[in-house]
């Protein structure tokens, strides 16, 4: 409250020039002016800083606007300071209802600074360089709070909205949440945040505007607070499902308790628990690779007794064994299976060559029967 009395926010206009529409927030009038009641200022006014705070903490940017001599150089400062846009200059028509036309020259804007930062104008003529430098100041005077103005903002803090009629207009067409300073001889039917008060004393306006600078400064430290705790959360997230995911269903059936907020003594009983449980899991994956080192030699023994079972009736068991090696001639007409069965029957055929041997004996038996017969002649 005193530095609201030491700032004057109090005095208003003359009463002939003031609004019906204000009565309520004028206290009294004295020497022909209005008083503004402040306490009314005061409870309005911090009302008015947790909506911009809440205002700023959802994402929203906040366009500070105030073209009168004595506000430029406030607005520009507290702008800057906070990191939001601002317009001390001659208000342009269309900056919000007009904006992607707007933003063209913003970026042409932002083209002719780079050419000058990279040395272009030095190597034009001089009347075209003259006439770039003049454009590119033209542009600096009326683009520079508004060069980072991606989008229409979620809010406007206006300085005397008598003066600032068209930017008013503006953003009440477009939607756009209106904080303002409202002095006697304004229609605070036009803005939706009232600060009733001073519009043109300086003192004023630095109180007021620096208070709400303050409030866009608080609303981002919320903002960047519950971004980093979403974070953490989203973190906390992915590390429990990764630990849920972990937890293999062995381990659920073997009934292996929780570990977390297990005292040592009780750790130390389920210890040798888990170690049994363990153990048995780790003896399998050593005598895998031995059957599967054994897997090949069945599958080499298989084919040695197919090929030897045609020879089971005359040849004892032990020879097939023996004869592993000279088997794999057998194997070419084993693949033709598919073919029809009357190729395979002829192999039993040839095995009874072995049995030639009694043809020779038939021979040696007319001899022995002719022997005899020439004995029995004599």
């Amino acid at each position: 409250m005193k530095a609201l009395l030491e700032a004057g926010v109090h005095f208003g206009h003359q009463t002939r020039r003031w609004n019906p529409t204000m009565k309520k927030y004028i206290f009294t009038q004295r020497n022909g002016i209005h008083i503004i009641d402040l306490q009314q200022t005061l409870g309005m006014l911090n009302t008015v800083y947790q909506e911009m705070v809440d205002l700023v903490a959802k994402g929203g940017k906040v366009l500070f606007v105030g073209t009168k001599r004595q506000a430029q150089e406030v607005i520009q400062s507290e702008a800057e300071r906070c990191g939001m846009l601002y317009v001390n200059q001659r208000w342009l028509g269309g900056t919000m209802t007009n904006f992607q036309t707007i933003r063209t020259r913003i970026t042409y804007m932002l083209e002719l600074q780079q050419k000058r930062d990279q040395g272009y104008f030095r190597v034009l003529p001089k009347k075209e360089g003259v006439k770039l430098r003049d454009k590119l100041n033209r542009l600096e005077k009326y683009f520079t709070g508004v060069r980072d103005m991606t989008e229409v903002p979620k809010a406007i803090f206006v300085i005397d909205i008598g003066r600032e009629d068209i930017c008013i207009a503006e953003a009440r067409r477009m939607g756009v949440d209106i904080f303002a300073i409202v002095d006697s001889d304004c229609d605070p039917n036009l803005v939706d945040h009232i600060i009733p008060g001073n519009d043109d004393a300086v003192r004023s306006i630095r109180l007021i505007t620096n208070r709400m600078a303050s409030a866009v400064l608080e609303g981002l430290a919320q903002r960047e607070a519950m971004e980093q705790a979403r974070i953490e959360e989203m973190a906390e997230v992915d590390e429990s499902a990764f630990l849920t995911a972990y937890v293999s269903p062995d381990e659920e059936e073997d009934g292996l308790p929780e570990m977390e907020g297990l005292d040592t003594a009780t750790v130390a009983e389920v210890a040798p628990a888990a170690a049994a449980a363990i153990t048995p899991v780790a003896e399998p994956e050593v005598e895998e690779p031995v059957a599967e080192a054994a897997a090949p030699e069945t599958a080499a023994e298989e084919p040695v007794a197919e090929a030897a079972a045609p020879e089971a009736s005359d040849e004892p068991e032990p020879e097939s064994e023996a004869e592993p090696e000279s088997e794999p001639e057998p194997e070419p007409e084993a693949e033709p299976e598919p073919e029809p069965e009357a190729e395979p029957e002829p192999e039993p055929e040839p095995e009874p060559e072995p049995e030639a041997d009694p043809e020779p004996e038939s021979e040696t038996e007319p001899e022995t029967e002719e022997a005899t017969e020439e004995q029995s002649k004599e």
